[in-house]
């Protein structure tokens, strides 16, 4: 809740007037509690969850021959009850599992120091916050990811969300629970040691959940941001590691492709790149072989 009883003595007590930004925050919350405003995490995770994985469906049964040249796995196509299914499934884990642990979670949120009051970051503020969240993220994901291909891990947790060797958008928190847990963690290691606002923080967690859908919607379209941004990983980066399936060692990476690269993880996706790269110039008579090309 803000310490502020008008819009006067919230400018008071900053030294100037607020932006419009700044107006509309403080009529919406001044009078909702902190915890209030962080438990608004959870519609906008179940909105997100269900409205972007229905977007690539619509696209898929409204727009088939639009988005069929851009399905990573054209020879499989998911139908509407296993999709519905799935989506039963994810929303069970969700109401059961996730939202008791989020509306626990708060006095985490409290002790790390993210705010609700006036004034809001600047649009700097917020853009290096988010680069931080999704460096620190994508790093952490990574190491956890690895660990969950272990034999005994992955036959036992992360099998479950290998069900689908060609993910579809409702498929991306198909996991067993104990996963999504885990897997929550790095979520939050951003904002625990960048700390900033509460406007950043559900900004991140919304970003962070299209961007997971987009890698687990079976489609690479040309428009996504992530054709825009250097070392980024995508749906067809993401969909390999589910083609492979439980042997998959290749990868792990949720965001960039640094890791992988720098790990020696990626290894057998770039190799099939380039055969599949060789199968297309020589169907367009472009491609003379090389004997020295190997496998690695």
């Amino acid at each position: 809740m803000l310490p502020y009883a008008s819009l006067q003595e919230a400018e008071t007590a900053i030294g100037r007037s607020l932006t419009t930004a700044e107006t509309l925050w403080f009529n919406y919350t001044a009078n909702k509690t902190d915890y209030i405003i962080y438990c608004h995490n959870i519609p906008l995770i179940f909105l997100l969850s269900t409205l972007v994985p229905l977007f690539y469906l619509l696209m898929e049964y409204v727009f088939p021959d639009y988005v069929a040249p851009y399905k990573v796995q054209p020879k499989i196509k998911v139908s509407l009850y296993e999709n519905f299914k799935c989506y039963l499934i994810v929303m069970r884990t969700f109401f059961l599992i996730v939202v008791p642990v989020l509306l626990l979670s708060y006095p985490s949120i409290q002790m790390i120091g993210i705010r609700t009051s006036l004034p809001l970051p600047s649009s700097m503020e917020i853009i290096s916050q988010l680069l931080i969240y999704f460096v620190i993220e994508d790093y952490t994901n990574y190491w956890i990811h690895r660990l969950f291909h272990i034999k005994w891990v992955y036959e036992n947790i992360h099998k479950v969300h290998h069900e689908y060797t060609a993910p579809m958008g409702f498929a991306t928190q198909h996991a067993h629970w104990v996963e999504n847990l885990v897997f929550g963690i790095p979520s939050f290691l951003g904002p625990a040691i960048a700390p900033g606002h509460m406007i950043t923080f559900l900004l991140w967690l919304a970003l962070r959940q299209i961007e997971s859908v987009e890698n687990h919607s079976g489609y690479d379209f040309p428009w996504t941001l992530k054709k825009y941004i250097p070392f980024s990983a995508g749906a067809e980066y993401h969909d390999y590691h589910h083609y492979v399936g439980g042997q998959s060692q290749s990868n792990f990476a949720p965001i960039f492709t640094y890791c992988d690269y720098i790990y020696g993880t990626d290894k057998g996706y770039r190799y099939r790149k380039r055969l599949l790269q060789q199968q297309k110039l020589k169907m367009d008579g472009l491609y003379a072989p090389t004997p020295d090309i190997k496998s690695e």
